[in-house]
């Protein structure tokens, strides 16, 4: 290789130096000052974790923030005109395209480099960071701060029990108050009307009323904000980008359609408490209805009767309000208006709703309208006195949601066929208090359960198999897990024992006869995940734990405690049927499997592991299930969802098949395979 270089190369060199050396002047991006904070609590360095993961939150928000204000500001600058002609359109696309990459880039840099993979957002999303600053705090003796983020993380999560339960601790330590168990990640239209609501309560009218209205100003400059957010780029479901074969203004259309229906969704969002899966009922229009029996409670008539009026515009013809408007009119003498924010608010509304009918047509998806101001009504008073709101507030699904309970699968059959002369039945569905629920032993020997654990052994890496996050549940575990078609790979490399890699596939298969012949099943069971996993304790990291090693779900429907309800429906893998684990070793403390009621707390049976036990399943609402924390040593299990829906089969399953084919065609174990692995693996 001799020094000459073309010129573009050295170009390309010089830009490249250029933009990492620029980037590094502006925000860090928060995805790595995360990574940076979790290898730093896994190394014990607790300051370096508060400082990373404190870095990391203010890093998150502020690329949210600076998007939405350059989105609005580019939005501001270049308008669409009324009537656009095909160049002036797209003229006006690119100038904003240009002012937004402008804006963007002089606040956080290179943004390339802020761009994060789904599963990090989803842990900010679910402020997994607070878990790991309450830990972190509490080691480096501030319990007040610990307080701050063990309580921000609890507000999102709810059915962890454990760290309710690490609050009620903290209330007791000295050196914390009241004070300190604020809410960090508190949305300010939602804790202004929370706050209102208990002035209201109380019969404070007059503070309640100036807090109604701040709630009012928040959720309309929210609703601004999510509505900017949705402007960035959008997932064309079933669509490939880089094949995309329709025209220009089919392209258009469609990425314009996402955008209006993530638009839409942010009625629900704005309306929706951290860690809740169902709005508030009628959030918005009951800002109004407080307001006008607010504003009659101290004689302030003229504003009773707009707040009433402007209820009227979420709720045409309602009884009770169109009762207190005709009260407020003959006291008054006159009429009065809707305010005219709320009316310009549901005029928008109503576009959208009409072109997202109309773009979900032309993609060819079905669009169905959520009744998104549902409403319960008012009090009934015979003597005309405005009726208002009696301030319970109820978290109710909008009709769009299907509502799948606890229905568990159709076929309720168990008893079948083991299968296998040496499976035993230990538990069925009665014994196991719940439906749908077998705990079968003797399902491999100790042999193979050897052998499996020292395939995890060697075959698995932290994070495989869960989108390389170290520890998905719990900052106390760490998690190690492999699929079939990478055992395979291995074995095929030489790294592994190929007979080992085969033991994984004919385990996984003979779990999948098993549980299919026991439920006594009319169609055939197919493979949507198999999972080698191992999950071990972190030494000097299990003093007074409480958490769960795996927080009580369902895994095939969103578990909603509060509600006491399932929902089936993304990101819920709502196409798995059955589940099943089937353990490798009991030889570790804690890690007992349990099925709980659907508020996810009353444990209704607990499962100790053992080589060879195995626990299935239907995997609906009617099972939850968590696992306890592991405290000591390593816990080993082979994990496997199946569906019975042929569309959903797993692919990396259907690869492995050909593998095992093509294996036992040519017969040609412990010896070179006729197979090409990037075709195959």
């Amino acid at each position: 290789m001799d020094g000459n270089f073309p010129p573009a190369a050295v170009l390309s060199v010089v830009l490249l130096t250029v933009a990492l050396s620029s980037s590094a002047a502006f925000l860090e991006p928060y995805d790595l000052l995360y990574d940076n904070a979790v290898q730093a609590f896994y190394s014990g360095d607790y300051g370096n974790v508060v400082r990373f993961m404190e870095g990391a939150l203010s890093s998150y928000r502020e690329v949210r923030r600076t998007k939405v204000r350059c989105r609005l500001r580019c939005q501001d600058q270049h308008p669409f005109d009324q009537a656009l002609s095909d160049l002036r359109f797209f003229d006006v696309v690119l100038r904003r395209a240009a002012c937004m990459n402008t804006c963007i880039e002089e606040k956080l840099g290179t943004q390339s480099v802020h761009k994060v993979s789904e599963d990090v957002a989803q842990d900010f999303h679910r402020r997994i960071p607070y878990n790991y600053l309450q830990q972190a705090y509490l080691k480096l003796k501030q319990p007040d701060k610990a307080a701050a983020a063990a309580h921000t993380y609890f507000q999102a999560n709810a059915e962890h029990v454990e760290m309710g339960q690490n609050l009620e601790q903290y209330k007791d330590l000295q050196g914390v108050n009241e004070d300190h168990f604020v809410d960090r990640e508190a949305r300010p239209h939602q804790h202004s009307f929370t706050a209102a609501v208990r002035l209201y309560d109380k019969g404070d009218y007059e503070s309640a009323i100036v807090l109604f209205e701040e709630a009012l100003v928040e959720y309309y400059k929210a609703d601004v904000e999510c509505r900017a957010q949705c402007q960035g780029p959008q997932r064309f479901e079933g669509h490939d980008h880089l094949r995309y074969r329709y025209s220009l203004h089919e392209l258009v259309s469609d990425h314009f359609t996402q955008v209006l229906h993530c638009e839409h969704e942010c009625v629900r969002d704005l309306a929706t408490r951290p860690g809740r899966l169902s709005p508030m009922e009628n959030y918005l229009p009951l800002h109004y209805d407080y307001l006008q029996f607010a504003y009659f409670q101290v004689d302030r008539l003229e504003e009773a009767l707009q707040c009433s009026l402007t209820y009227l515009l979420f709720h045409e013809g309602e009884e009770f309000m169109t009762d207190n408007v005709d009260y407020y009119r003959e006291v008054l003498e006159h009429d009065g208006k809707p305010r005219e924010k709320a009316a310009w608010y549901l005029r928008r509304h109503k576009q959208e709703l009409e072109l997202l009918l109309l773009g979900s047509k032309i993609m060819g998806v079905e669009f169905t309208e959520g009744n998104y101001w549902s409403s319960t009504g008012g009090r009934d008073d015979s003597n005309r006195i405005p009726s208002g709101t009696d301030g319970w507030i109820e978290y109710v699904p909008i009709s769009e949601k299907k509502n799948v309970g606890v229905a568990p699968p159709p076929q309720l059959k168990e008893g079948g066929s083991l299968v296998y002369d040496s499976v035993q039945l230990v538990q069925n569905s009665v014994a196991l208090n719940g439906s749908q629920r077998v705990l079968l032993d003797h399902v491999i020997s100790e042999e193979q359960c050897a052998e499996l654990r020292n395939l995890a052994h060697a075959v698995t890496m932290a994070g495989d198999g869960y989108r390389g996050r170290m520890s998905p549940h719990t900052p106390n575990e760490r998690f190690e897990g492999a699929t079939v078609l990478k055992t395979l790979q291995y074995g095929y490399e030489g790294r592994v024992p190929m007979k080992s890699a085969r033991l994984f596939y004919d385990t996984s298969e003979r779990a999948r006869r098993i549980i299919e012949s026991y439920f006594q099943l009319n169609s055939t069971l197919h493979f949507s995940y198999t999972h080698l996993v191992c999950r071990t304790a972190i030494t000097g990291q299990q003093d007074h734990r409480n958490d769960l090693s795996h927080p009580i779900h369902a895994d095939n429907c969103l578990l909603d405690p509060e509600a006491n309800e399932c929902w089936k429906e993304a990101p819920a893998y709502t196409y798995r049927d059955y589940s099943a684990l089937l353990y490798l070793n009991g030889d570790f403390d804690g890690g007992e499997f349990i099925f709980t009621e659907m508020d996810a707390k009353t444990v209704t049976a607990s499962v100790k592991p053992r080589c060879g036990r195995m626990v299935g399943f239907s995997s609906g609402g009617e099972n939850p299930h968590g696992v306890k924390a592991v405290t000591s040593g390593q816990r080993c299990a082979v994990a496997l969802w199946f569906t019975l829906d042929p569309l959903f089969r797993e692919m990396e399953r259907l690869q492995a098949d050909e593998v095992i084919h093509t294996l036992d065609t040519q017969s040609v174990w412990g010896q070179g395979l006729n197979i090409n692995p990037k075709d195959e693996l």
